[in-house]
Parts: structure tokens; sequence; C-alpha cells
């Protein structure tokens, strides 16, 4: 079942520390735009399922990435496309939203999401793998 907007919004607002749920917002678009262009099939159809429409259509309506980017490279991108942003600022933004996306998801879609990504997603769904 797909998790409400207010919730979803609220849980990144709290775990972002933002002062406003604009701040909330535009960072869950962004991370969530970003997100979209690596995943592909079953797994971001499944993870849209879960989120709240709007984000649910970023994120199946990304552009598309050249390749997957490593968790450095997609936290640099993510400053890029944030006002203001800085690596260190944007990192907690990514982990804000892709710790609640990751609630929604699920241990197991998680799992199958983490392996189209680069080693090192994990830890920015807040839910480092230990091998």
């Amino acid at each position: 079942m797909a998790m409400r907007w207010q919730a979803f919004l609220d849980a990144v607002q709290e775990r972002g520390e933002y002062s406003s749920a604009q701040e909330a917002e535009r960072a869950a678009r962004t991370v969530l735009a970003l997100l979209g262009a690596h995943l592909v099939g079953n797994e971001r159809a499944e993870l849209a399922a879960r989120l709240p429409e709007t984000f649910a259509m970023i994120l199946l309506n990304p552009l598309q990435a050249a390749e997957p980017l490593e968790p450095e490279r997609f936290v640099r991108a993510t400053a890029a496309w944030i006002d203001g942003a800085t690596e260190k600022t944007a990192k907690w933004d990514v982990s804000a939203v892709l710790s609640v996306a990751a609630d929604a998801a699920g241990d197991e879609l998680l799992h199958r999401v983490l392996l189209q990504l680069p080693p090192g997603y994990d830890v920015l769904f807040g839910r480092p793998q230990h091998t």
C-alpha cells in the first residue's frame, strides 16, 4: 500500500531536520528523480507503488542515466540540483529521503533495489549491509 503524502513528507522533514515542508519536498523531488534514473523494471514500479502518487510519478518518469552513479557521485549530483547545497548537506538530503523510501519499500523490495545499484547505496538508504 502506498504511503500517504503527508506521512512521507513528515518523515522526510523529521529525518532531514528541515525547517519547512517545502524544504523536505524539494529534497524528496530531487533525490527520487535521480534515483528513478538508476532503477529499472519491476523494482522501480514496485517502489513507486509504495510512494505517494506525486513522488511515484517523479520516480517513474526520470531522465535516463547513461551509467549508474557511484554513491559519492549520486550525492554530488544531488548537490548540483539543490540551490545552495554542499556535498555534506546533499548527503543529509539523500539519506533523509532514501531512508523514508526504504521504510516504504520494506526489506525484500529494498534488497532487490540495492542489487540494481552500485555498492554503497545501502548506507544512503540507512540500511548498511554487513558482508
